[in-house]
């Protein structure tokens, strides 16, 4: 309700007159405000910045000790307790410790977006305070102190103009490329900036009820989804309902077998203890921690490290036009020399009209196209020159070559034809020809004096693609990802440039969006959905834009540079702020490109669709490991009545087998040439299919260790084989399922090769040697096991993978 109010005052403020304006707010234009009435207003209004809310750090960390994960290494705990493995306690819950500290230190590294803001609008500001003109910090202005700003200065609040005219630069609020002009009575929005004039104003609204706090607002209430988490909690689910079902199975069946039920309880923690995916996290944060300094040296800086993985999967990416498409810089598209004149004559002196030190965008477009033409203009001397003033509508300069003096002026079309005294209508078709193009017509005039003037031609002004734009857009494309593109800037102009660089033609105009948002969200999402791009676009139809995308289930990236980009970078799942972007959008965005140019987009797709893949064959070995282990165990403990392996195996392979996998996070992995899916079910389904394979063969090893090798008169000779067994198919497994393919067509990285030799090596040391809880094995049954685990991964399992996966490429 309070924000439909904000909203409703605002809209207020824009309709009213200045006269209206000061006798609403009450305002002394030639005194200002007192301090008592100061004071008044500051307990109304309250200061003029952004309120932040921040959650309780030990609340944030407490709750990392809630969830899935932490519920499972919960319950082995407990279990642990209960039946005086302390040993497993301590190290299980150690792993529990770990895992909260790691997340919590991951979230404080949050984005800063908010306390960005905040620091934008700690300015001063010259304001009229008991009848004196003074500094102050802008975060004490309120509604009706009167300010004085002028060319240069970030405005610090939403105002309302007294007198005068000013240019103003709305690009990082609204995305237009081109300067708006503003005279009495026209409302400026803070977080504009003035490029030329001088003008006293009115404050009208402040802090996060403006125009520049409502964005701050949106970055606050944007929360883009966590698909790691999504992701983590479906793999824990499908290992309970695999443990679930096997303990279930292994309690019916020792009932009617015999076996006491107490004796099955120990059984439990060694399945939990099996099941709890302790790795998983830490592999996500390790394997796109390692994709995102693989991206440093792309251009591409990841802020949120979820952001390389959501990348993976990203299916639709929206394109803030200006300064993302497009360079944010106008240049000279298209000239019409008139009779009498060539067209470097009109570039020529319309450069002869412009000046550098202004940084004006139109005055640097007629310098640089000046210069790509070779035009010199060092034997001219510029004597005189006068900017652009809104009143007039043109820049004009007094020339002198060879010691004879001229004028040139270039302004809009009608203020040219009505100097030179030409009939406007000459100008109109060819002028027209350009806006439906959506470029910008200026006229050019030179002459001795003002009556001589003759209008030398016409220049179409635009804001040119990008060079790369155009084969980013197609390499995105190929990738399957959809592109759309998002301006601020009129339609014409939106659907130019999309037509330039291939986005593609049904660009909307975003008014018809908007108009539908707030009656059917799902039609506004089919739209979203159907659009190639939008013009006229707001900062919150950016962000509803985003939003219905997702509503229809596409993980949205979404590019900008602006503090109007904010908001809607912050709710994407991958938002990329480019390198010339505000620190508002760099802060809010997840992703940060430190180069110029689009195309290391396409690096962060390609290197985001390798760390899914190194993802996907981490719980792909998980799940079929899990299985192995469940369904193994239980099936051997209802044929021996013995338990093979005990929770400290168990463990233990958490560490020489889940641990040392992480080095996973390093392998050469090949992107996909879609976007990826986290189809879970999908994966355990087919991990499952691989994993009854695996059970088969580890029995067919255990009988052969219980039979010709003789092992079955001793227990614990039989646990440690067990374990073997367990670890080198844990080991030859990564092989088989790290390629889609047949294990022989990639090469694994240096670092995953080593760390797992060095692991077998480390391993068959222990078991052949020996430690407390792991009796020796002789060397000859440890190479059995491996012997075989290798012929079935290698012989066998690679080829059923191969099968089972060849459509999943």
């Amino acid at each position: 309700m309070e924000g439909k109010e904000d909203e409703v005052k605002k809209i207020i403020y824009e309709k009213m007159s200045i006269e209206e304006v000061i006798h609403n707010l009450k305002v002394d234009v030639d005194n200002g405000l007192t301090r008592e009435e100061v004071a008044k207003r500051l307990k109304t209004y309250g200061y003029n910045e952004i309120p932040e809310k921040k959650e309780n750090p030990y609340l944030k960390f407490a709750k990392k000790f809630w969830g899935l994960t932490a519920w499972m290494l919960e319950a082995v705990i407990v279990l642990s307790y209960i039946l005086h493995k302390y040993l497993d306690m301590y190290i299980i819950l150690a792993l529990l410790i770990l895992n909260a500290v790691i997340g919590f230190l991951q979230e404080e590294r949050a984005s800063q977006a908010v306390e960005t803001l905040k620091q934008k609008l700690r300015i001063n500001a010259r304001t009229l305070r008991d009848g004196k003109w003074q500094m102050i910090p802008a975060r004490e202005l309120v509604p009706g102190d009167v300010v004085r700003i002028r060319a240069g200065d970030f405005v610090p609040a939403d105002l309302k103009l007294l007198e005068g005219q000013l240019e103003v630069d709305q690009s990082a609020l609204t995305g237009e490329s081109l300067t708006v002009s503003k005279e009495k009575s026209n409302m400026l929005f803070s977080g504009s900036i003035i490029k030329s004039g001088e003008a006293n104003a009115v404050v009208v609204l402040t802090g996060n009820q403006t125009y520049f706090g409502k964005t701050t607002e949106l970055v606050q209430l944007a929360r883009p989804k966590l698909h790691a988490e999504e992701v983590t909690s479906q793999v824990i689910k499908w290992l309970l309902i695999i443990v679930g079902v096997a303990l279930v199975s292994a309690f019916v069946v020792s009932y009617f077998i015999g076996i006491k039920l107490i004796e099955v309880v120990p059984l439990a923690l060694v399945l939990l203890a099996s099941s709890v995916p302790v790795a998983l996290p830490a592999m996500f944060t390790i394997s796109m921690a390692i994709g995102s300094m693989e991206l440093v040296k792309k251009g591409v800086l990841v802020t949120r490290l979820s952001a390389a993985e959501d990348a993976a999967t990203m299916n639709t990416i929206c394109l803030d036009k200006t300064g993302t498409i497009t360079m944010n810089k106008l240049s000279l598209t298209d000239v019409i020399p008139l009779k009498g004149f060539s067209e470097n004559d009109v570039l020529l002196y319309g450069a002869l009209a412009s000046q550098e030190a202004n940084h004006d965008p139109i005055d640097l477009a007629f310098l640089s196209a000046a210069q790509e033409k070779n035009i010199f203009l060092e034997d001219y001397v510029q004597k005189a020159f006068y900017p652009f003033d809104p009143k007039t509508r043109r820049t004009e300069a007094i020339i002198e070559k060879d010691g004879k003096t001229f004028k040139v002026v270039k302004g809009a079309v009608n203020v040219i034809a009505d100097l030179t005294k030409e009939d406007e209508n000459i100008f109109n078709e060819k002028a027209m020809d350009f806006a439906e193009k959506g470029y910008r017509t200026l006229a050019v005039a030179v002459g001795e004096d003002d009556n001589s003037l003759r209008v030398v031609g016409l220049a179409a002004l635009y804001d040119m693609p990008r060079p790369d734009a155009k084969k980013f857009i197609e390499e995105l494309k190929n990738l399957g990802v959809a592109v759309k593109m998002l301006t601020g800037d009129a339609l014409p102009i939106a659907k130019e440039t999309a037509r330039q660089v291939g986005i593609g033609e049904k660009i909307t105009d975003a008014s018809q969006f908007r108009d539908i948002v707030g009656k059917d969200l799902d039609k506004a999402a089919e739209i979203a959905e159907q659009s190639d791009g939008f013009a006229e676009v707001y900062p919150q139809d950016k962000y509803s834009i985003v939003k219905s995308l997702q509503k229809k289930g596409h993980i949205v990236g979404m590019t900008g540079d602006g503090v109007n980009d904010a908001p809607s970078l912050k709710q994407a799942e991958v938002g990329i702020a480019v390198s010339t972007a505000t620190d508002v959008a760099k802060g809010a965005a997840s992703v940060v490109l430190t180069g110029e140019g689009l195309s290391n987009i396409v690096d962060l797709v390609k290197v985001g669709r390798m760390i899914y893949q190194r993802l996907l064959t981490w719980i792909f070995n998980k799940v079929v490991k899990t299985f192995q282990i469940v369904v193994f165990v239980v099936v051997a403990f209802l044929l021996t009545k013995k338990f093979i392996v005990s929770a400290f195996d168990v463990v233990l392979l958490l560490f020489v087998v889940d641990f040392v996998t992480l080095s996973i996070s390093t392998d050469n992995a090949r992107w996909s040439k879609e976007p990826d899916t986290w189809n879970v079910s999908g994966i355990v389904k087919s991990s499952m299919i691989l994993g009854i394979l695996v059970v088969l063969e580890s029995l067919a090893i255990l009988y052969i260790g219980l039979g010709p090798l003789g092992l079955k008169s001793d227990y614990n000779l039989i646990r440690t084989y067990s374990f073997s067994i367990l670890f080198y198919f844990g080991m030859f497994t990564v092989f088989v399922v790290r390629e889609r393919g047949h294990f022989w067509e990639s090469v694994p990285s240096k670092s995953l090769l080593y760390i797992v030799l060095a692991d077998i090596v480390i391993v068959t040391l222990l078991v052949t040697l020996g430690i407390p809880g792991v009796k020796p094995i002789p060397i000859a049954d440890t190479m059995a096991v491996i012997g075989l685990s290798a012929i079935f991964s290698f012989g066998i399992n690679d080829w059923f993978k191969y099968l089972l996966l060849k459509g999943q490429k």
